[in-house]
């Protein structure tokens, strides 16, 4: 049962300012992510949209239709030609390097996550981004969803107090043929998923010392790599921090999970990720707070979800930060590159295999 929320509470930010003008932007890639969330997104908070390009050239007249796009472009360097625009890179992780390589020198660009398949891809980004001046940031949207945002707003207020728990949990069936581009794939469970939680507890509560991890296989899908993963984040002696990942939970929604907790000394929050249960549909986020200045826990009202309104952050943080308005990138390819880091120690030490147990005689 919840009680009243405090006024405190009810106030905690849960949204990115909009920039004052918005550049048109030109989108690359017009897969499903693209279809279901960033075109639904720009044209809500009616962001020009200047013309959309894939290699499959259906698939961009079809969102360039869906969405009133006046454009369809040929080639990457048709859309690169396009002047004083955002560019928004959202294709596999494999293609983003030879994107970025002819997009205009200083462009502004969102890079769909992960910035590559390993920290390898991922240095060379982050220095073609350098070499081109680019001003560009990674899409790492949950740390904009409207709970995210509340919990970091909680934070830093210190409603929590000092931290002393962080724990993410998710049990429930991921339908991994959504995305064509996975199947075979060497990794895919940290690198596609897990990296979202990893991205948000570094914003949180800053860099950990190493991980401990394990992604195993599962039996009914062949084709897909680590489906399921355990990893522990070392914060030194007093914080424990773990992320349990099960996406391929078939017994139905019952005890199905997605939602991330965290307790400090003074408070705690739970948060689901509504759009794990039942993807791409989902359901809706929540967030709830105990703190000292509640009577047990508070339900917060929250202005929407992950899908879609976590969307309207990256962008509009992009936009706002080549304008002036934003002093920096909240998830820029430098940030990035150190989840990254992160993903890589997590496949490093699960191939590494776990301390033998010594010997009884």
């Amino acid at each position: 049962m919840t009680t009243q929320i405090p006024v405190s509470l009810s106030e905690l930010r849960q949204s990115w300012p909009r920039p004052s003008a918005s550049k048109p932007i030109v989108v690359i890639g017009a897969g499903s992510i693209v279809r279901d969330a960033h075109l639904p997104t720009y044209k809500r908070l009616g962001f020009p949209v200047a013309g959309i390009f894939d290699v499959n050239p259906k698939a961009s007249r079809e969102q360039a239709e869906a969405f009133a796009i006046p454009r369809v472009f040929a080639s990457i360097e048709e859309a690169a030609a396009m002047r004083d625009a955002v560019f928004d890179v959202a294709i596999p992780p494999q293609n983003i390097a030879a994107v970025l390589e002819r997009l205009p020198i200083g462009a502004a660009v969102l890079i769909q996550k992960p910035m590559g398949r390993d920290l390898g891809d991922a240095r060379r980004i982050v220095a073609i981004c350098r070499e081109r001046n680019l001003r560009a940031a990674v899409n790492f949207q949950l740390r904009f969803a409207p709970n995210m945002l509340a919990v970091k707003d909680a934070l830093e207020r210190g409603i929590f107090g000092d931290v002393l728990d962080v724990e993410v949990r998710i049990n429930l069936h991921t339908p991994w043929n959504y995305w064509a581009f996975l199947k075979g794939v060497p990794r895919l469970e940290v690198l596609m998923h897990s990296i979202h939680y990893l991205d948000l507890i570094r914003w949180l509560i800053g860099e950990p010392h190493g991980v401990y991890c394990k992604g195993v296989r599962h039996p009914a899908m062949p084709d897909y790599a680590d489906t399921r993963t355990s990893i522990v984040l070392d914060y030194g002696d007093t914080i424990r921090c773990s992320l349990t990942m099960n996406h391929a939970h078939t017994f139905g929604t019952r005890y199905g999970m997605s939602q991330l907790k965290i307790e400090g000394m003074r408070g705690a929050a739970i948060a689901k990720m509504g759009v794990n249960l039942n993807y791409p549909a989902g359901e809706r986020d929540t967030l709830e707070i105990a703190s000292e200045d509640s009577d047990g826990w508070c339900d917060v009202a929250l202005r929407g979800s992950w899908f879609l309104e976590a969307f309207e952050g990256p962008m509009s943080n992009l936009q706002r930060f080549v304008a002036g308005e934003d002093s920096k990138l909240v998830s820029s390819v430098d940030d990035a590159l150190s989840t990254m880091a992160l993903v890589e120690a997590c496949y490093e030490s699960s191939a590494h295999g776990a301390t033998p147990i010594p010997p009884l005689g």
